[in-house]
């Protein structure tokens, strides 16, 4: 074989690997959190981890996609996938109505709600109706923020910007409650031992995962793998091991 056969051959042979190198390739899905809300989203021992993070790790596996994490304050969540900043949002994110207006939801996958919060043994509140007058930690960005303001205009709110503040601030009695989801609420409260749970609960909602809404085939694929996982009970196992 002479020496130019031999270098359009070996020429050929790398395109053909390097075209099957990039068919092959797994694209990347840019997922964003704010790794601040126990038992959805964060970090143990340097790492982030999570039902959100492991289910979105599953849900992209079956899509053969590359998860890049992205951390971002939860209030930051929305404009960032609106600016394009990231592919989905993935924090404990309620669906609403205002929230539907400019992003598209996933089917929920874990129903939630808002419930109070408050320094364990304390009997002044024992439901929404006691909320009057008392000063309230609240997350900025989440839904508790307005539903408080538009349900329960007598409470002082006190914004703060992560999660832990919130919880903080009711046990060194800065807040008399804090509103939050009822799933991080318990976990919080089962781990600690420094608040608890009204029984009485404010809403019954549903969390979903955030898409633009000119994604429709993310979203399809979305949906299509996290039913994928409910019926092979990977799902079921994620639950069981962090709800």
């Amino acid at each position: 074989m002479n020496l130019t056969r031999r270098t359009l051959l070996g020429a050929a042979a790398a395109l053909t690997f390097s075209l099957s190198g990039i068919a092959g390739a797994q694209e990347v899905l840019r997922v964003a959190t704010d790794a601040t809300f126990p038992p959805f989203e964060y970090s143990e021992n340097g790492k982030r981890t999570g039902f959100d993070v492991e289910l979105i790790e599953a849900i992209a596996k079956v899509m053969n996609r590359k998860v890049e994490w992205i951390d971002i304050d939860f209030k930051g969540l929305i404009p960032g996938l609106l600016a394009n900043r990231f592919d989905v949002a993935a924090s404990a994110i309620y669906i609403t109505d205002e929230r539907r207006k400019v992003v598209d939801f996933t089917d929920p996958y874990y129903p939630g709600g808002l419930v109070i919060m408050t320094k364990k043994g304390d009997t002044s509140i024992k439901g929404p109706e006691d909320l009057k007058g008392k000063k309230v930690s609240v997350q900025v960005g989440t839904k508790s923020v307005n539903y408080l303001k538009e349900n329960f205009p007598a409470a002082q709110p006190i914004e703060v910007e992560k999660n832990q503040e919130m919880f903080q601030l009711v046990e060194v009695g800065r807040a008399d409650a804090a509103v939050t989801g009822k799933p991080a609420a318990k976990v919080y409260a089962r781990t600690r031992g420094t608040l608890q749970v009204v029984d009485k609960q404010l809403t019954v909602e549903e969390y979903g995962y955030a898409l633009r809404k000119n994604e429709p085939a993310l979203l399809k694929g979305f949906n299509d793998a996290l039913k994928k996982l409910k019926a092979d009970g990977t799902y079921d196992k994620l639950v069981a091991k962090y709800l």
